[in-house]
């Protein structure tokens, strides 16, 4: 059985990998490992060692902090309004949602994001 967060650690590795559109080969390659391996740390079935995390992050371009954001606060109580999917981030929808968002210009960015707040209203 994996650990929760050897499971959490591989969504954010697929996470920022998909958010980067690099495939798993690709990451694979520049850590030097079988894209296998890969499929084995996003899945949580085999844990990533401090070295190999190193080289993850630095080969998808982020923090080693990256790969624990959020780990505490899948524990913490969310009201009602505010609450999303548990696994967002891993939501294929959400990430090609996030993509295009990041694809508009800033200056029409700011104007959606303004209008997804007044729609939702959590402002």
């Amino acid at each position: 059985m994996a650990h929760p967060v050897d499971i959490h650690v591989g969504k954010r590795i697929r996470h920022r990998r998909w958010l980067i559109g690099m495939t798993q080969q690709q990451l694979a390659e520049k850590v030097g490992i079988k894209f296998q391996q890969i499929q084995k740390y996003e899945t949580g079935a085999n844990r990533v060692s401090a070295s190999r995390l190193w080289d993850i992050s630095d080969a998808l371009d982020v923090n080693i902090s990256f790969f624990f954001e959020g780990l505490q606060d899948e524990t913490k109580s969310v009201p009602d309004k505010a609450r999303v999917p548990a696994d967002l981030m891993g939501d294929k929808e959400a990430l090609d949602l996030v993509r295009s968002y990041y694809a508009i210009p800033e200056n029409q960015r700011r104007r959606l994001f303004e209008l997804a707040r007044v729609l939702s209203d959590v402002a």
